[in-house]
């Protein structure tokens, strides 16, 4: 007989257990606040069954965390010995430090969603404790109704049934949360890939400063021998000998200069790219200049389509507007249900009981409970108006976003035109200061020109080749600023997309 009631009671519960999920609807109801309700009495629609998530995704197999394994792929990451623009970008995504914390918010994301979705079934809780009277219990007629020590232990299975869409918003907001985060993730790595870029840029330039600076230094030593050459057998002044010498010494500053910077943008590429920051890694490309071919208008369709930060900007007012439904289940009953297993005993094994019968000691019961908070002088209806003002904030902050989406779109279009006229105008420059230096210097060696006009030609070849390395830096990095500015990724920074 106990055994069938046993039976009956498991099949009960589980009954309970499967209620909440079982009624459960596709979507959860609007929450509306007609407009002349007031903080004093706050209306409560009437309950209905709180739908179901989602279907949970399946939990992670077991791996190691996101952390160590990324730290762990940099570590056994060979160092290379070269590498160009395409190839830096990649193993910037794959090493980075700022890339690893990002992954491992968006893991950990993925793990809430799963939490809140087994919110939805039920729980199981045990329960064993100790009860001592101070006198033996008994009943009217003076027998004996209970031990005077009972020991008790209790299974508890609870399911809620309905919590005014509670589990629903919170489990739709860990879902957006995810999204948002996914968006996170895209814009670390958009960031980390212009970062990449400009430092690499910035590294073709200094390789160009050093060039550039290493032939002034030639062209002034030899300027400074011809020029000695000159002086001993007493065709030129001494004055001639002391203005190539000092050029040619702030020639040799500049050079270090070049050097210097050329060592620190591979250091902070090394950075990037986790690699030690002394690794001799060659960074290897040119800087070329290739037209850019979109508009305005296609860069701003773009932009309002993929970039990750309007995303992150849309999924914060849907997860505001799941915190405003999260504060508004307040206003609706709550409901669950209880089945609990009993088992009493004058011992700690709960093996017997010299006063209790088997039923007394043994048995289980099953329960629904509903509960509602109807008034609280407001509360709930200020908190709900609250959170729905943190929605409009948030819608707020996204139309700001958009603006400033586009601003950037076309600032990146202003400076990559500016870029392209300037290199125009500094390949031109190059031309002609160095056919100047060439005529400058042949006059001087034929006995018709001076020193000065050498020199002051040969500063004009290092200037001009100095704007034009750095209009050339400027138009790529513009570029890699207006791609990033429309959202999209291009590690090789190509222009044809």
């Amino acid at each position: 007989m106990r055994t069938k009631a046993l039976r009956l009671a498991v099949a009960l519960g589980l009954a309970f257990c499967l209620a909440g999920p079982a009624l459960a609807q596709e979507q959860s109801p609007t929450v509306f606040l007609p407009p002349e309700q007031t903080p004093a009495a706050e209306p409560a629609p009437a309950p209905a069954a709180e739908p179901a998530p989602a279907k949970a995704e399946a939990p992670a197999q077991a791996q190691t965390p996101v952390l160590a394994q990324a730290q762990s792929q940099a570590a056994n990451m060979p160092v290379p010995s070269r590498l160009d623009l395409k190839q830096s970008v990649e193993r910037g995504l794959a090493a980075n430090p700022t890339m690893v914390g990002a992954r491992a918010q968006l893991q950990g994301s993925d793990y809430m969603v799963n939490s809140t979705t087994a919110d939805f079934f039920p729980t199981a809780t045990a329960y064993y404790g100790v009860l001592r009277y101070g006198s033996q219990p008994r009943t009217v007629g003076g027998a004996k109704s209970a031990d005077q020590t009972t020991w008790t232990g209790r299974l508890n299975i609870h399911q809620p049934i309905f919590t005014g869409f509670k589990l629903l918003s919170t489990n739709q907001r860990a879902r957006l949360t995810k999204e948002q985060n996914e968006g996170k993730l895209t814009q670390t790595e958009l960031t980390l890939i212009g970062l990449i870029q400009t430092n690499f840029l910035a590294h073709l330039k200094a390789k160009m400063d050093v060039k550039s600076a290493q032939d002034a230094v030639e062209r002034l030593q030899s300027q400074l021998k011809v020029t000695q050459a000159f002086f001993d057998v007493g065709l030129k002044p001494k004055l001639d000998v002391l203005q190539a010498e000092v050029d040619l010494a702030t020639a040799e500053q500049n050079l270090l200069k070049a050097k210097n910077s050329l060592d620190t943008t591979r250091a902070k590429l090394n950075s990037l790219l986790n690699l030690p920051l002394e690794a001799p890694v060659e960074y290897v490309g040119d800087l070329q200049y290739t037209p850019f071919g979109l508009d305005l208008t296609e860069c701003l369709n773009r932009a309002y389509k993929n970039r990750p930060d309007i995303l992150v900007g849309m999924k914060s007012v849907n997860i505001a507007e799941k915190d405003a439904g999260i504060t508004a289940s307040e206003f609706y009953p709550q409901i669950d249900a209880d089945l609990d297993f009993y088992r009493k005993g004058d011992n700690p094994g709960l093996s017997g009981s010299k006063v209790l019968s088997d039923t007394s000691r043994s048995y289980w019961t099953l329960g629904a409970n509903a509960s509602w908070t109807f008034f609280q002088w407001g509360s709930t209806y200020y908190k709900y108006k609250s959170a729905d003002e943190n929605v409009n904030r948030m819608r707020a902050e996204l139309d700001n976003t958009r603006l400033g989406a586009g601003f950037e779109v076309k600032q990146g279009m202003l400076s990559q035109r500016e870029a392209a006229d300037r290199i125009g105008v500094a390949k031109k420059s190059v031309d002609a200061a160095r056919e100047s230096y060439r005529m400058a210097l042949a006059r001087y060696q034929a006995q018709v020109g001076t020193n000065t006009d050498v020199l002051d030609a040969q500063a004009k070849v290092s200037s001009s080749e100095a704007q034009l390395s750095q209009a050339l830096s400027d138009y790529q990095t513009a570029i890699s600023g207006l791609y990033v500015a429309m959202g999209e990724k291009n590690p090789e920074l190509s222009t044809a997309k």
